[in-house]
């Protein structure tokens, strides 16, 4: 019933404006409506990443629940782990709307929000009250208008780190000017030392974009490595707009979706050759099958977002439950055997 209910909701949805429908989303997580069936493992489903104990690997990727306010109904959604933000020291309205738009035609969205949320005092007074359950993390990002965007970073982890499980440094969204220059390795060393001198016992991770050369992918391993980084996401979404069929295609923002499988998951194994640091693939996740080809390309976690737009809330149990039919299907008695295991294949 809940999911034939959810369905028609789902529908209703996808008939308003993206950026209200996704607010209404986020309220109705609070109603009896919302399927919520708990965190979904098994003996072959349970890992850990980055020494936390996660009942399984998938986990909610950043920008869905930016400001941290439905931290309690998201975990108990099916997801092993959680990422809320972006948070950036003060508070930002983001880019003018129109900022998000469907793209039905491709099963994907475009973005240009450009890090709206309400700051990292509001965020963190969220995440103090945060009941016990699936790791939580948090996204970082740097004010638009901040004369140092790397020590941005470094200060909103500094405030959060006390609520948190994880932090991730986003220096790969498209939407804030010259943000992802911050990638190069000279700049990307720099600000993951600063970060890495407030971050206590916190695992950090850091967010990659799909749209780097071979060289650039080499780099960021080792600077990652360097740095002690506790996993890489690969990855944010892509300028890339090839193939699209939606009239919306020629939208600016970062493209996720189903159009940024293949590219994400290419980048993905491209850095599983080149480091040992674990890998969390996202993009273009809507099935199971989906996040158990990430993880068998090199991924030890997945993370999933624009599916949710198609498939509703309901597709985090649905992907947890099918993976670990695959993985049991494949003999594996865990499911961090299967990581890696067909990496080669898109390399």
């Amino acid at each position: 019933m809940k999911r034939a209910l959810e369905r028609i909701g789902t529908r209703a949805l996808r008939k308003l404006d993206p950026e209200v429908a996704h607010g209404l989303a986020l309220r109705a997580l609070h109603t009896p409506l919302a399927p919520l069936p708990g965190p979904v493992t098994s003996p072959r489903l349970r890992m850990t990443l980055a020494g936390m104990d996660l009942p399984n690997p998938l986990g909610l990727a950043a920008g869905f629940d930016k400001n941290a306010t439905a931290i309690a109904p998201l975990g108990r959604a099916g997801f092993g782990w959680i990422e809320v933000g972006a948070a950036t020291p003060l508070p930002q309205p983001g880019n003018p709307k129109p900022r998000l738009f469907r793209l039905t035609e491709d099963a994907a969205a475009i973005n240009r929000f450009g890090f709206n949320n309400d700051g990292m005092d509001a965020i963190a007074a969220r995440l103090a009250k945060r009941p016990g359950g699936v790791p939580v993390g948090l996204n970082l990002g740097a004010n638009k208008d901040s004369a140092n965007r790397a020590e941005d970073f470094a200060r909103v982890l500094h405030h959060c780190a006390p609520h948190i499980d994880f932090a991730t440094v986003n220096v790969s969204s498209p939407n804030t000017e010259k943000l992802r220059d911050l990638q190069g390795p000279m700049a990307l060393a720099a600000l993951l030392d600063g970060v890495m001198q407030v971050r206590g016992n916190v695992p950090v991770f850091l967010k990659i974009a799909p749209d780097l050369t071979d060289q650039d992918l080499a780099d960021i391993a080792k600077v990652a490595e360097d740095a002690r980084v506790a996993a890489i996401i690969a990855t944010n979404t892509t300028l890339d707009r090839d193939g699209l069929r939606s009239p919306h295609a020629h939208e600016k923002g970062g493209l996720s979706g189903a159009p940024l499988f293949e590219k994400s998951t290419r980048v993905l194994a491209k850095l599983h050759s080149l480091t040992k640091v674990p890998l969390i693939g996202v993009g273009g996740i809507a099935t199971a099958r989906d996040a158990y080809a990430k993880i068998r390309a090199g991924a030890s976690a997945v993370q999933l977002y624009t599916g949710l737009v198609y498939g509703g809330l309901s597709l985090a149990a649905r992907i947890a439950e099918g993976l670990d039919v695959h993985v049991q299907q494949d003999g594996f008695q865990s499911v961090t055997e299967a990581v890696g295991t067909e990496a080669s294949d898109w390399l």
